[in-house]
Parts: C-alpha cells; structure tokens; sequence
C-alpha cells in the first residue's frame, strides 16, 4: 500500500489510540503480569508545562501559552506505576555499595557454610572442599540475581517516577541522571535506555493532537525540553518517531471509513512536520520516511509547508490594525521557528492587511449606500482615514532601519486578490473615493495633505490614473461651479481689479487645473447665451449681461464670437432652411419677417449670416445639378437648371435682400469683384460684341433689375469643367430649342431671347468668370463653323465663291474673323494632305 497518502490534508474526526510495547526496541523492558500491576490507577489529570527552549522564540513561547489551551494529558499515558518484584524491592533499599558488599558477602558465607557443613557431615577434607564449592555456587547465584534486577529495577523507579508527576514536562536531566547514578547504572543500559525510549514515545503521542485538531505551535518545543530531559539521543528518539508512524500507518489500515482514513493522513503530515523541527538540520538522515513509509522529499515538504502556513496562520490573526514592532519581529522569529518560506509568510501577511481594509470599507459601503442623513457621512470619511493611518504605518516601518527583523509582507496595502478585485466592486470602490474627494473639498481648499490622501487611497483601491483624475475633475469641478457662483451673486468677483487674478487664485485653493476652469466659463456663457436667446433674439439687456458675463470670466472675443455663430447661427440656420423648404411659391411676407427678425435679433454679422445661408443654398443647388446630370435628355436638363434658375431668383434673392436688410424692389449691389475680372482686355470686349449667342447673354442696363443674386454660387463646390459643361449643355438648348416628336414627326421650337437671360443667370450660379462664358461661346462658334467649312470645303480647294459663302458662315455664327480664318487654313491644309496622299497612293 503506498503510504504517500498519508500527506494528503483532510479533515478528521476519530481519537487516534496510544500504543504502548509495541513501540519498544529489541529486548524490550519485561513488564511485571502480577495482578498489581493491574490494580486500580489512581486518576490523575496532568498537563504540559510551556517550558521554553532555545530553538523557540521567547515570544512565541508565551503568546503560544497565553492564546491557546494547555494540552491536557491523558493519567495512563505512561502506564501508571508498576510494582517492584522480590529482589527487585530488595535492591531498591540497598545502595550500590551495601549492594555489592552484600553480594560478597553471601558469596563468602554460602562457601563458609558449605565447607562447615562438609567437614561436619562428611568428616573429611574433600567432603568440606565439596560443601563449599556447592554451597559457593548457589550463593554466587543468588549474588547474580540480586545484581541483575538492579537495571530493571531502576526501569521501573523510572517509571513511576515519570508516572508520579503531575506535570511531566518539569522533568529535568538531573532528576533522571540522579536515578541512574543511585542503581549505578549508566544511561546507555539497555533495560533503562529502553524504559526511557519508551516514556518518551508515549509522551510524544500524546503531545501530538488527533488528526482532527491543528497543531498548537508549542509541541515541538515541549518535546524538546522532555527530549533533553530525559537525556535520550536522537537516534533513539527518531526511532520512536517513526514506531509513531507505524502505528498510524496501522491505524489506517484498520480505519473503517473514509473519514477515519482522512484523519490519519492528517496526524502523519503533522508527525512529520514536528519531527522534522524536532531534529532539525538531522531530520534528512534520521528520519527515513521516503524508505520506510514511501514518502517523497516533495510530500515531506507539502507537510512541513501547510503545517508551518497554519500554525503561522494562528499567529497572523492576532494582529490587528495597532500593531507594534515587537509583535512584527515575533511573527519573524515564528516564521523562522516554523520553517515557513519568505515567499508563503509575505502572502500570508499581505492576505492579512488586505482583510482588515476590507473590513473598513465595508464598514464605509454599508453607510454609504444605507443612505442615512448627511451627518453620517463622516463616519465614511473615518473609516478611510483608518485605512490610509494603517497604510501609512506599513509604509513607515517598511522603510525602518530595522525593516529585515519585522514580518515580510510588510509594505503598502493593496486590494488585488481580495474580495473588492472584480469589475462589479470597482464602482463601489469609486464611490468611496467620490465621497472622499467631496469631504476634502468641504473646506473650499485642497490642502497638500488631503492630495497626497487621495493619492494613497487611489492605489489602494487600484483605480487607474484616467479613473482617479476623472471622479476628481467631476466633484471639483462642481465646486469650482459653487464657488463661482458664490463669487458672482456676492459681487466678489465683479469688485475684484483683476478678474484673471482672482479666478487663478481660486483655481489653486482647489487644485484645480486654469484649462478646465477656462471651458467651465465658456459653458457657462454659451448656457447663458442659450437662455437669452431662447425666444428668437438677442434684446439690448442681454446684450449687456453677457458682455458683463464676458469680462468677469476673461473669456476671449474669439471664443465668444464661436458660441454665437454655434448657438445663434443654428437659430438662424433653421429659419433659413424653413425659408427655403417654402419654395419658389412659399416664400411669403411672414417667412421675409422671420429671416429679417433672426438676421437682426440674433445680432449676427452679416458675415456669419451669409456663410449660413450659402451653406444651405448650395445644398439645393447641388440636389438640382445632380437631377440635371441624370435626366435622359439635354431638354430634360435644360428645364432643371431653369428649375434652379427660377428658384434662385424668387427665394435666394429674395433671402439674400432680406439678411441684407435691403429691399427686393431695389436692383441688388453687384458683388464685389477682384481688380483683375474689372480690367478686360479689348479682345475679350470684341468677343462679347462679335458673337450673336453672348450678345444676347450679355444684358444692358436695363434687365439689372431682374438680375438674380450671384454671392451665393457653386464655384467652390464644382470643378471648372463640370460647372462650364452645365453652362455648355444650357447655351446648346438655348441655341437649338426644344425638340418634339408628335405622332412620328419631329419639331424643333426655337427659343428666344429671354432664354439667353436666363442663360446669364445660370453662370451667377455657377460662378463662372466673364472670361470663361466668353470661351465657352467660342468654342461653340467654332465648333460649328468648323462641322459647316468641312462641308463646303470637302476637295480643299479655296474658290472665289467659296471664300464668300465661308464669309456669310462667319457672319451667321457671329465668329471673330481671326478664329475663322484659323479654323479655314486648318481645314484646307488637312483637305489637301489627304488629297495628295489619294494621289500618290493611286500612282503608286
């Protein structure tokens, strides 16, 4: 059976039973079988005194004493006393001289007597010489028996002297030696030595508890004290420690049930965690476990360590929140004593702090969330004042000079492991330190002390750096908001000659940072500001309260002139885009009433007004170009950029004049133009003359009242060649007119001049140049004088008749002569390259 189960710890309930001849060596004392050795014991209870040794500490011993029960010892555990047989009696009352004299003295008597009884009965010489000789024997052998009961003798004035105490442990070395030495008789005498290994086994398991108890940290000393007094030597006492073993590996086997099994595991591991401090450093070879019980080095050390980890554990509890220097270096000399490692002390006193701060914040939860009056809150503050007063005394004596003597594990406190290291307690946690920031800034000040405070605590709980400062910036920001506003309704603030001075010194009795104070004021204005204009306009007394507002709190023009274009431009965007959803028959005198009182009471510049309302025009000119670009047909195109047309006369004009303040009746200001669009060079005036399509488009002086508006346009939203392929597709319908197909025939309605007003109108919007509408007219004049001198001049030759008829061509197109010339030479030139390379081909 492996016997390595016996290092398995588990709970247990049975009395493990005291073996007592068993455990003998060879040759074992002969206990007496008369009937007085089996009379009746007298009843005694005895108990182990706390002697203390030099291997235990002085502290150990006596909070050992003083916090758990004496171990009480059963009356029979020795035996009780045994009776002394005939000689051995008769030795007992001699000394060892009276013993050995007496023994000569028989011997000599026995011979005197057998040699007188010899001459007298025998009557000869050889008859008193044979006397003697018998007579002489059984003398030397009653000498003999008288001698060799002396060991067994002092054996058994041992044992009852052992058995006669009422507290075993105040044995002492001399008391024994003083037996030995009265029988004259050494130590090492077998019948003694054996007695003496046999007292001290059944000490031994009675000291060690049953399987079901824990150890109570003095056991090894006391068998230390009773070893050394009985005088026995570790090979002798090791031998009884493994008889030990033996008779709980039987006790095993003769286990019934699974409990009974459980427990004797556990009184092995304990067995051998004790004999293993017993003997020290000569454990490893006077202990065979691995040999005998088939234990491993890796189970004996499982035992020592979950011995050692309880037994410390009792220790460890002792220790409360007010500790002191000498009970840290007791808890050091205990974790020696026990053989407990740095690493499994360090744990244990880590796992100790940590539950005591538990226990406070718990303590500040329960308040907290008991939701009682606002008195008891400092009751929370306490409870983490006491968790920061504990950590701060483990910080001081981790850094004590004398820092290698104390308990390890002695250092800052921290929650990791415990019971508050999970995502569902961490809130918990950040109320805590809320209702902590909250009470340090009761006082209107962040004093030094309460930030180092807070510093602290945010390790302990273990809350990170954005999660610390962002429950801080929430609560001071609240009172930064209090403050203020204290200083405002007072007039503190207002009264004050330098208002940045005042706020920054306010900031820095708070500890709190001038950047978030700064957006504090601009909220506070831009929250103002809302309410003012809550019922569509800016009146001349709220005008003052924020310029009031302004320079009580240092807020920047810039940041100022941003919160009314956001807050009174989004007012202003809305009307503007109910104005427009109004459409071309919507936009009545009660909608010009609203943009006028939104333009005017928003106390917008007509910058920022404008910028609005572009912004909302070119999102449905946009939506009218794309409608463009996906009808089927150039008409189809044509009549939604005539939509557009329209709409940007009746309803942007119409906007436009009305943010202006300007009225609709009044031809509008032309827009501001750049030096270089006001200096056109004489051919491009030529052009605007020469070409019949922009003569019409370019209108007199007399259409400038009907002119739609053009600051609003599409230049910065459309690329130049979209927005000139717009144009392009419109002057094409103008000059074609529209096309229908009724009943299979098709007719073609020419369209006059207003179309080509329209057309001007179209480049407003989009935002073409004079430049770029004059080249796209031309390139459309000569794009149809060039398809029409292709035709007359398809041999290449230049006739007289010819020359005239591309003449009147050129007039009817209405293209400059220059262009035309140009476009005749490059077709007569490519004409006649062809027909020079027919010809060479044909002779070819």
């Amino acid at each position: 059976m492996d016997t390595s189960i016996f290092l398995t710890l588990s709970p247990s309930v049975a009395q493990p039973k005291v073996l007592f001849s068993p455990f003998l060596p060879p040759n074992p004392l002969r206990l007496s079988t008369t009937p007085a050795y089996h009379q009746s014991r007298r009843r005694r209870r005895y108990r182990i005194s706390t002697i203390r040794s030099a291997s235990i500490p002085t502290s150990l011993s006596a909070s050992s004493s003083s916090d758990q029960p004496i171990k009480a010892i059963e009356p029979d555990v020795f035996g009780g006393k045994k009776e002394l047989t005939g000689f051995q009696a008769l030795v007992d009352a001699m000394s060892p001289t009276v013993r050995i004299a007496s023994s000569a003295l028989i011997f000599a008597g026995a011979i005197a007597a057998g040699y007188g009884l010899g001459s007298k009965f025998g009557g000869s010489r050889n008859v008193a010489m044979g006397g003697a000789v018998a007579l002489g024997t059984a003398g030397a052998g009653v000498a003999y028996a008288l001698n060799s009961c002396v060991p067994e003798g002092a054996a058994v004035n041992l044992h009852n002297y052992v058995a006669d105490f009422d507290d075993p442990g105040a044995l002492n070395k001399e008391d024994v030696e003083a037996i030995a030495n009265r029988y004259g008789i050494s130590k090492q005498n077998e019948a003694f030595n054996a007695e003496l290994c046999d007292i001290y086994c059944r000490y031994v398991s009675s000291i060690l508890p049953p399987g079901n108890e824990d150890l109570k940290g003095d056991e090894v000393e006391t068998i230390i004290k009773f070893k050394n007094a009985l005088g026995i030597d570790d090979p002798d006492a090791a031998a009884m420690h493994m008889q030990i073993g033996r008779r709980i590996f039987r006790q095993r086997l003769e286990a019934g049930d699974r409990d009974a099994d459980l427990e004797q595991r556990r009184a092995f591991q304990k067995l051998i965690y004790v004999s293993t401090l017993v003997f020290g450093e000569a454990s490893s070879f006077l202990l065979p476990w691995k040999r005998v019980f088939k234990v491993t080095d890796a189970q004996v050390e499982l035992a020592v360590r979950d011995n050692a980890q309880r037994l410390y554990g009792f220790k460890v509890k002792s220790i409360g929140q007010d500790f002191n220097v000498d009970q840290l270096v007791a808890l050091r000399e205990a974790q020696l004593a026990y053989r407990l490692s740095d690493e499994l002390a360090e744990d244990m006193f880590k796992e100790l702090t940590r539950k005591l701060v538990e226990e406070n914040i718990s303590t500040a939860l329960n308040i907290l969330k008991s939701r009682t009056r606002a008195s008891e809150a400092t009751r929370i503050v306490e409870e983490l004042n006491k968790v920061l007063k504990f950590n701060n005394l483990l910080i001081s004596l981790k850094n004590h000079p004398e820092a290698n003597r104390f308990a390890r594990g002695v250092g800052p406190v921290s929650l990791l492991g415990g019971e508050y290291d999970s995502d569902r307690k961490i809130d918990d946690l950040k109320l805590l330190y809320r209702a902590y920031v909250l009470d340090s800034l009761s006082s209107g000040r962040m004093e030094e002390d309460k930030l180092t405070a807070l510093n602290q605590l945010r390790n302990i709980f273990g809350l990170g750096m954005r999660e610390a400062e962002s429950i801080k910036l929430e609560v001071t920001s609240k009172v930064y908001r209090r403050q203020l506003a204290q200083a405002v309704s007072s007039g503190d603030l207002a009264a004050a000659d330098s208002k940045a001075a005042y706020l920054q010194n306010l900031c820095e009795e708070l500890q709190f940072d001038a950047e978030k104070a700064v957006e504090i004021h601009e909220e506070i204005y831009r929250q103002k500001l809302q309410q003012a204009v809550a019922d569509g306009a800016l009146s001349d007394e709220d005008v003052k309260v924020l310029e009031k507002l302004q320079i009580m709190f240092c807020i920047p023009r810039e940041t100022v002139e941003a919160a009314h274009a956001d807050i009174c431009g989004s007012l202003f965007e809305k009307v503007v885009k109910e104005a427009i959803a109004a459409g071309v028959d919507g936009y009545d005198a009660e909608i010009k009433k609203a943009v006028r009182k939104a333009a005017f009471g928003l106390r917008l510049t007509r910058e920022v007004a404008m910028n609005i309302a572009s912004k909302a025009v070119r999102k449905i000119f946009i939506s009218y170009i794309q409608r463009a670009r996906a009808a089927g047909s150039r008409t189809e195109s044509a009549k939604e950029l005539k939509k557009m047309i329209a709409f940007n006369s009746l309803v942007v004009t119409e906007l436009v004049a009305d943010i202006k303040g300007e009225s609709s009746d009044t031809p509008p200001a032309e827009p501001p133009v750049e030096k270089e669009e006001k200096v056109v060079d004489e051919g491009e005036d030529e052009a605007w003359e020469s070409l019949q399509s922009l003569r019409k488009v370019r209108p007199g002086k007399e259409s400038l009242a009907k002119k739609g508006q053009t600051e609003i346009n599409l230049k910065d939203d459309l690329p130049e060649r979209d927005r000139t392929d717009l144009y392009k597709t419109y002057l094409l319908y103008c000059i074609t007119g529209e096309v229908y197909i009724p009943l299979g025939t098709q007719f073609t309605t020419k369209k006059g001049d207003s179309e080509y007003a329209l057309l001007n109108q179209l480049g407003g919007i989009l935002g073409l140049t004079s430049k770029e509408i004059v080249e796209v007219h031309r390139s459309l004049a000569e794009q149809a004088f060039r398809q029409k001198a292709e035709v007359i001049l398809a041999d290449g030759q230049l006739t007289k008749a010819r020359i005239e008829q591309l003449n009147e061509l050129q007039k009817d197109v209405g293209l400059p002569p220059q262009y035309a010339q140009k476009i005749i030479k490059g077709v007569t030139t490519t004409k006649m390259a062809a027909a020079l390379e027919t010809a060479v081909a044909r002779e070819a």
